[in-house]
This record gives structure tokens, C-alpha cells and sequence, in this order.
């Protein structure tokens, strides 16, 4: 008796142990939560592109937009980074949501989870509780969530009654015993065996497709309890979870395989009674039957996620603004990149066309980004980096990290080419389009890029559209003075600093002529800066170059 007694006192310690172990673990979760708000995301090991741009591309199948932005676009701007600096969500839903805002919008419609965003600023305690729920889901690369939506009658495993069939057979075996037939024996082990070695055997594709299917319950878990705060979308929610009732409860079968003896006999029980295969094929079944609910509720949990993120992006940021939308110029009041350290803020006075010059590092490429990030973050999350942003609605396009392809046999040129032809399709729509250039058609000789380059800038000027050209060709501020606007950087030499930048964009043509003067200060032969000051004197003289002896 003292040792029954013993033992019920030891497994009642044991439980009451792992519910004291979990309530903490809980406790510490929230704590990190809660520590986090306010700052630059910490990024973990997850969230890597490769698994949310196949989510992206896949979402787009079932969900269209006014604008994309293109992979050239993406990476010429390096948005991926910027992505990571607005990345404050805790689940792949958001995280997936947040890539999907980012590369893709409905012109007009920035503000759409402006409300939402205002919410959780004026009630932080809810904004926590929301976060600490989807960091208890957690995040999962390649969960193939949005194949499921878009897809899920097509990943069935194998005939759905077949499987209720071997499950239902060690049921039979153990009736078939208590009703004392014997015969229930020899059904009860085949059951096992046969159930046992199906599943061993269907283990590998069984692997990827649970852990996936484990991912996509434990989300419709969270919306149920999500539905439960008082939040604005609560309604939406609730409405689109009742079609999906009954999906949360089969959670059990899609645990995590761990080594303690219970979730050893839990994954054995789920072997013997064939629970995984009938449970997928019930999950996917009922979302092949109300996937818009489905596409609506991921929509739905995406965007507190998002909003959560963009408020905090707001909150750390040392500068940012709710733009505002109007027709006409882009302007902007200390607008800078928020990829750069101790950025440097410019204004904005973009009516037309721009041309923008200076030597290599004064600033123009990272004052040319710093205006296209604030274009995208405006229409995508109603944010832009700068004291103040004013904008019409508009696609955004660049040409600017031009690289050779290797694998289509393209040189540079080409291209460079194919890069500002995609550029011209777009402004050929008619629609707004913001155009950003850096050293356009560097790739080819003098005469022919100059006149190739003015002719593009010329033509873009004949439509709705405005280009900004980041160029060292200053003949291209005469040829286009009168359909351009001129913006230059300047720096400055002398022998005791070198080189020097005030990253402060100023009016006009660039009309410096510091290069010969640092290679002077850089010690080059006396006869080289002679020479070349020589020659730079006789092209301003008369416009041509003189053949040296």
C-alpha cells in the first residue's frame, strides 16, 4: 500500500514538475516579448528569403495587386536588409505577410492597416498579448502553408477511407477480445504489424509533409485563441474560423517527435491507428472546401503581425513619417537611408526628370536609394524614413547593380539593356512609375551612351512618369538642361585631409574638378597631373580632345 502510495506521490511531483517547468518557460517567453519592443529585431537563424519568396510567389496565384516590386528592384535596393529592419514578428504567418507587403501593393491603398496599427499603439497591453501568442507558435521556414491554401486537394496522402479502414482495425481486434473472441488476437497484432510497417514505410514523405501539416493546426489554434481578444478584426476571424472548426482539435496528432517515453507511446499509438494520414487528409479535405475562409483568416493573422511590426519599425526608427499622398512632386523634408550608420538627411524637390552628379562616394547612389526605399515603404506600410514624405501613388522601378549574366551569355551591356527596357515597358502603361537609374548605360562607349542615355531620360519625360539618373556624364546636364532638373555632391581635396564629403546634395550641375587634384595629393608622378590638368584645359577649350604626341 506504501508503495502505490509512493508511486501515485512521485507522478503527481512528476506532473506537477512539467506544468511548473512550462508555466515558466511561458513567464520567460513573455518577458522576451515584452524586452524586445521598441528596438531593431533580433533575427534568428529562420526567415531565410529562399523560404518566404516561394510563399510569395505561390500567394500570388491566389491574391493579386496594382504593383510588384521586381526582383532587380528588390536587390538593387537591398530590401531584403530593410525587410530585416522591419522584421519584429514572431510567427512565419507574419513574417510571410510582412515579405508579401513588401513586394507587392494596390496603388491608393497604402493606409489600409493604418487603424489597425493605431490600435495597438493606444493599447500596448493587448499589442503584448497578441505577440506573446504568435511567438508561442513560433516560426517554421518552408512550412508550405500557402500551398496548402492554394493547392490542398492536390497533396492528399494516398485514399482517405483506406486509412480509417487500417485504423479502425486494432479497434476491432480489442472489441473482439472483450467480447471474448479470441481470433481478436491475431487481428489486433496483424493491425499493428501491418499499421506499423505502412507507416515506416511512408516515413520519409511523412516527415516533411506532418511537420508542415503540424504548422498550418497549431496556426488555426492560435486564431481561436486570438478571436478571443478584443481586437478589431475579432469578428472577421471568428467568422472565417467557423467553416475550419474541428481542424485545432486534431493537433495532437502532428506533435513533434521527442525522446521521452510518453511522446515515444504517443507516436506509436498514432502509428498503430493511422491518426496522421487520416487526420492530414480530414485537415485538407475541410480546407480544399473553404480555402477562401482559410486565405481570409492567414490574411487576417498576417496583418496584426504586420501592424505590430510597422509600429515598432516607427518606434526605434530616429526618423520616420506617415506620408502623405497627392498629385504632383515627390517631396520630403531630411529624408536619408536607414541602412546607413549616422545616415546623413537631404530634402527632396523632385517636380522632374533629375539628373543627379558627383564624384564616386559623395553620396549620389545612397541619396538615389535613400528616395526609391521611402517611395516603396510609403505605399507598402504608409512609412517613410524622413521628417516628412509627399507623393503620388506610383510603381517603382530601378536599374542601378547591373551584372553580367553568366548563364544567358549576357555582357554587361546587354544587360544593362534588358534592365532599362523592363524600366521603359512600364512607363510605356501610362500609369505613375518611379524611375531610378545609376550610371545609365555605363556599359558602352562615350559618344553612344551619352546619346543613348539622353534620348532614354527624354522619351521617359513624355510620360507620367519621373526618372531619377545618378551620372558622371556632365555633358548629359547640357543636353538635357531643359527637360531636367540638375542635383549634385561635391567634395573636397587639400593635402592635408585628402578627400573629404559633406553627403549634402545641392542645386545645380557638379562643376568640381577634384580627380586630377587627388591624384596629386596621392603622390602621383608630377607628369601625370601635369598632362592630364593640360588636357582637361584643352576639352573645356574646344570641346574635342587633342591627339598627344
Amino acid at each position: 500500500m506504501k508503495e502505490l502510495q509512493f508511486a501515485v506521490i512521485v507522478i503527481i511531483g512528476i506532473i506537477l514538475l512539467l506544468i511548473a517547468l512550462d508555466l515558466y518557460s511561458r513567464q520567460k517567453l513573455r518577458q522576451t516579448v515584452r524586452y524586445r519592443w521598441g528596438r531593431q529585431p533580433h533575427q534568428t537563424r529562420l526567415d531565410k528569403e529562399e523560404s518566404l519568396k516561394k510563399a510569395w510567389q505561390i500567394e500570388k496565384s491566389f491574391r493579386q495587386s496594382d504593383s510588384e516590386v521586381d526582383d532587380l528592384t528588390w536587390y538593387d535596393l537591398d530590401m531584403f536588409a530593410i525587410f530585416d529592419l522591419i522584421n519584429a514578428t514572431n510567427s512565419s504567418v507574419g513574417s510571410e505577410a510582412l515579405y508579401q507587403r513588401l513586394r507587392n501593393f494596390d496603388l491608393g491603398q497604402a493606409d489600409k492597416t493604418e487603424d489597425l496599427i493605431r490600435y495597438y499603439q493606444e493599447n500596448p497591453q493587448i499589442r503584448e498579448n497578441i505577440q506573446y501568442l504568435f511567438a508561442r507558435l513560433g516560426k517554421q521556414d518552408n512550412n508550405f502553408t500557402k500551398d496548402y491554401l492554394a493547392n490542398g486537394v492536390k497533396k492528399e496522402l494516398g485514399n482517405f477511407w483506406l486509412f480509417v479502414l487500417l485504423g479502425c482495425l486494432p479497434i476491432i481486434g480489442i472489441l473482439l477480445l472483450i467480447f471474448g473472441q479470441l481470433i481478436g488476437i491475431g487481428v489486433l497484432l496483424g493491425a499493428m504489424v501491418i499499421n506499423v510497417i505502412y507507416y515506416m514505410m511512408k516515413k520519409n514523405e511523412l516527415e516533411t509533409e506532418l511537420n508542415s501539416m503540424r504548422y498550418l493546426v497549431q496556426t488555426i489554434a492560435l486564431a481561436e485563441k486570438i478571436a478571443k481578444q478584443p481586437i478589431p478584426d475579432q469578428g472577421a476571424i471568428k467568422e472565417n474560423l467557423k467553416p475550419l472548426k474541428g481542424i485545432a482539435s486534431w493537433g495532437f496528432s502532428f506533435r513533434p517527435k521527442g525522446a521521452s517515453e510518453m511522446e515515444l507511446i504517443m507516436d506509436y499509438l498514432n502509428m498503430m491507428f493511422m491518426i496522421p494520414f487520416i487526420a492530414y487528409n480530414f485537415v485538407l479535405k475541410k480546407l480544399a472546401h473553404h480555402s477562401q475562409h482559410a486565405i481570409n483568416l492567414w490574411e487576417l493573422l498576417g496583418n496584426q503581425e504586420v501592424a505590430i511590426a510597422v509600429l515598432n519599425f516607427r518606434t526605434y526608427m530616429p526618423l520616420s513619417c506617415i506620408p502623405e499622398f497627392r498629385e504632383g512632386a515627390v517631396t520630403a523634408e531630411s529624408v536619408y537611408h536607414p541602412l546607413v550608420n549616422g545616415a546623413i538627411v537631404n530634402p527632396v524637390d523632385w517636380q522632374k526628370n533629375t539628373l543627379i552628379t558627383g564624384s564616386n562616394a559623395s553620396g549620389k547612389s545612397t541619396y538615389v536609394k535613400a528616395i526609391a526605399i521611402s517611395c516603396i515603404l510609403s505605399q507598402t506600410i504608409n512609412t517613410a524614413v524622413a521628417e516628412s514624405f509627399t507623393l503620388q501613388a506610383g510603381h517603382v522601378i530601378t536599374s542601378m547593380a547591373v551584372e553580367d549574366n553568366i548563364f544567358e551569355g549576357d555582357s554587361y551591356f546587354i544587360a544593362e539593356t534588358k534592365s532599362i527596357k523592363r524600366l521603359l515597358d512600364l512607363v510605356a502603361t501610362d500609369v505613375r512609375c518611379y524611375c531610378f537609374i545609376d550610371e545609365i548605360l555605363k556599359g558602352t562607349n562615350t559618344v553612344e551612351r551619352i546619346a543613348a542615355s539622353s534620348s532614354v531620360v527624354a522619351w521617359i519625360a513624355e510620360h507620367p512618369s519621373l526618372a531619377f539618373v545618378a551620372t558622371h556624364d556632365i555633358e548629359l546636364t547640357e543636353i538635357l538642361k531643359n527637360k531636367c532638373a540638375n542635383r549634385h555632391f561635391e567634395e573636397t581635396v587639400t593635402d592635408e585631409d585628402g578627400v573629404t564629403f559633406s553627403y549634402k546634395v545641392k542645386d545645380g550641375p557638379a562643376v568640381s574638378r577634384n580627380a586630377i587634384a587627388l591624384l596629386k595629393v596621392l603622390k602621383y608622378p608630377q607628369a601625370i597631373v601635369t598632362n592630364a590638368q593640360n588636357e582637361a584645359a584643352y576639352f573645356d577649350k574646344e570641346r574635342s580632345w587633342q591627339v598627344l604626341d
